[in-house]
């Protein structure tokens, strides 16, 4: 049932949780002064033009995250699995509901110590872009905010659908038009960040298309975050990975380690690279032409995936089972002989599914003179096929750029109403997209829990935060618990920076 927001609550904010208290705080500053920011707003486009009015929903893709960010809602076309069902747009975008979402529910707190990371404000949360989403489409850059608790009362006062989250730049983005040279306004340090789409498995999958997930179609995320998360650690020595379900149908990494963050654009680019394999549409055409031996990250990642090829790509997904999708399979064996055979065979018994189209392959193979293929180029040109369908297809654009924004984990996204909440990769085969709450849930949870405790004290109610009533709790939780982990070593990197620069010995007593 959706939150039902009483008369008083309109004109008075629910008394603060401990999630609000005493936050890390910076010298005062300024008030907040919106309009001041005014050229930094982005209008509507109904408002610019004449033009048919058009929101910001249906001009940008959310899950392509690029500068900006929507979602267009499109029809489930798995009818056996349809896609979540969102809450009327008009429930969980309305400000009151927001501005209750923020007020209870948001975990401020360690989302500030994650962005700083430090107990105290630095530069690092300081001088950090935040663009904010207004209800009415409009699209604010360059916020700016001294300390955590300054950053939650300007979501409380503008109630923003969604934020995204930029670089820190070597000023506040705030005065950055103060400066006298241009070039002096940069971004300095970000998070490493990849972006996991559904549509780009459009050309591969099945059962759903375009925003569109069901849970077959999910297990493609599943494949790609097992792949990026493995190399990201194993090749690259990351420690503190972050993936946030981007609240429909994808998955959004954030590296906080700091040899991370500090990297440049060429850096950022190269570990792109090295991680892209199918870019998009350009897949499938001439086969991926891999060199052998296979480089040992491909190698790992098939045997990650070789699994998931046969149950979630040929049970789940039939790929081949038409003769229009079969002649894509066709397509990628490099032997005329071969595919003639195949075609032959399959024309002949046209119900066969992509399992036994799959086994085809080697049985007539094998069969006299149908192939031209020795035993190797076979070999090959299978594993080429399996990673055509399971190797992650990554937006590697959102990966290059420092001066790149993303959307924010534990926002509401708009075309579902679904929280971004973090994925727990230790269980990344139990995460179900369709069981993450929607922020109308939420507050129906609280007003649930406060209903059945009514007879407990007001000082053990006291101690129940909002969002520990709440589903959100297991997420808050394994986010906070990231985060601790990112700030614990920060501090001791911090330590052994000050010692070296003391010119001590870290070891001398």
């Amino acid at each position: 049932m959706p939150h039902a927001v009483s008369p008083e609550s309109s004109q008075e904010l629910p008394a603060l949780n401990s999630e609000a208290e005493v936050l890390p705080d910076a010298p005062p500053t300024t008030s907040l002064d919106t309009d001041a920011q005014s050229s930094d707003v982005e209008e509507p486009e109904s408002k610019q033009t004449n033009a048919a009015p058009a929101k910001l929903d249906e001009l940008f893709d959310d899950d392509d995250d690029d500068e900006f960010s929507s979602s267009v809602q499109t029809r489930a076309d798995d009818s056996s699995q349809p896609a979540p069902q969102a809450a009327p747009k008009a429930q969980y975008s309305e400000p009151e509901t927001l501005r209750q979402f923020y007020q209870r529910l948001f975990p401020f707190r360690p989302l500030f110590q994650w962005l700083n990371h430090a107990a105290s404000p630095q530069p690092d949360f300081q001088n950090r872009e935040f663009a904010f989403v207004l209800p009415n489409d409009a699209y604010i850059r360059y916020q700016s905010f001294a300390s955590a608790d300054l950053f939650r009362k300007q979501c409380l006062q503008m109630t923003p659908t969604r934020f995204e989250i930029g670089p820190q730049y070597s000023m506040n983005p705030r005065e950055r038009k103060t400066m006298r040279s241009a070039s002096s306004f940069r971004p300095v340090m970000k998070e490493l960040v990849f972006d996991i789409d559904m549509t780009d498995y459009d050309p591969i999958r099945t059962c759903c298309s375009g925003a569109s997930i069901c849970h077959k179609c999910w297990r493609f995320i599943v494949m790609a975050v097992k792949v990026v998360d493995g190399a990201l650690r194993e090749d690259f020595g990351f420690q503190h990975i972050l993936w946030v379900y981007s609240g429909r149908r994808g998955a959004h990494a954030w590296i906080s380690d700091k040899r991370a963050r500090e990297m440049d654009d060429a850096k950022r680019k190269s570990i792109a690279g090295y991680l892209e394999l199918l870019r998009g549409s350009e897949h499938g055409k001439k086969g991926l032409g891999i060199r052998r031996p296979l480089h040992p990250h491909i190698d790992r990642s098939l045997k990650i995936l070789n699994p998931h090829f046969q149950t979630d790509v040929l049970a789940d997904q039939d790929p081949w089972q038409s003769s229009e999708q079969a002649e894509k399979l066709l397509n990628l064996l490099p032997d005329k002989t071969l595919t003639a055979a195949l075609q032959k065979k399959w024309d002949s018994a046209p119900n066969r599914s992509s399992n036994q189209k799959w086994a085809d392959i080697d049985t007539v193979a094998e069969a006299g003179n149908l192939s031209t293929l020795t035993t190797k180029q076979l070999v090959d040109a299978k594993q080429d096929i399996r990673l055509e369908y399971t190797y992650p297809r990554l937006d590697a654009e959102v990966s290059k750029k420092l001066n790149h924004l993303l959307k924010s984990p534990f926002v509401i996204h708009p075309g579902t109403g679904r929280v971004c909440v973090p994925i727990d990769v230790r269980r990344l085969d139990d995460f179900d997209p369709f069981e993450v709450p929607t922020v109308t849930q939420l507050l129906q949870e609280i007003d649930d829990w406060d209903a059945k405790n009514a007879s407990m004290s007001e000082e053990e109610r006291a101690k129940v935060l909002d969002w520990q009533k709440t589903g959100l709790k297991p997420y808050v939780e394994y986010f906070r618990g990231h985060v601790a982990t990112l700030l614990k070593e920060e501090g001791r990197g911090k330590r052994e920076r000050e010692e070296a620069g003391a010119g001590g010995d870290p070891m001398e007593f």
